[in-house]
């Protein structure tokens, strides 16, 4: 027999779970992103919508932030130069977006905003971190390519800040 009081108690749940859930899947992703080897990324358009372009890629997480490198022309690089500073990523491993049948957007999910990285010792802080957390997956060849891209401009690196 349902009560009163349970069926306060479960309307109350059901609205908080919404917030609750979110605490989870955020305490989830800080995790994840201790762990794992990738993050799914797509810009927010200024309506908010996201944007057709995803991507998983390699990440380096330092000072609360994530960190990718890319080429300048790359639709990241692009969304930020045109002043689209949101995106939302996903935390975990899914293999390649276009394969993946939107399982990544079952992973935790981070609101973050995005700019460019130009200190050099934050690039050189942050390359470090990924030379130790990609040894096993080609970061003998594609290291020393982020690092002299970084410098001639060949790539950027962007910096997603997690929204508190």
């Amino acid at each position: 027999m349902t009560t009163r009081r349970t069926f306060v108690g479960s309307a109350a749940l059901a609205l908080a779970w919404p917030v609750l859930n979110r605490v989870a899947w955020a305490q989830d992703a800080e995790t994840g992103l201790s762990t794992s080897g990738l993050i799914y990324v797509t810009p927010l358009k200024s309506d908010g919508a996201e944007s057709r372009c995803k991507a998983e890629i390699w990440f380096a997480y330092h000072d609360g932030a994530c960190f990718v490198v890319t080429p300048p022309d790359a639709w990241r690089a692009r969304a930020v130069a045109q002043g689209l500073t949101r995106a939302r990523l996903w935390v975990g491993e899914f293999g390649i977006w276009t394969r993946a049948d939107n399982a990544f957007r079952q992973a935790p999910e981070l609101m973050a905003t995005a700019s460019l990285e130009t200190d050099a010792g934050v690039h050189a802080a942050v390359l470090d971190i990924m030379g130790g957390k990609y040894a096993e997956d080609g970061w003998r060849r594609y290291g020393p390519q982020f690092r002299a891209g970084l410098q001639d401009g060949a790539r950027v690196m962007i910096r997603y800040a997690i929204d508190a």
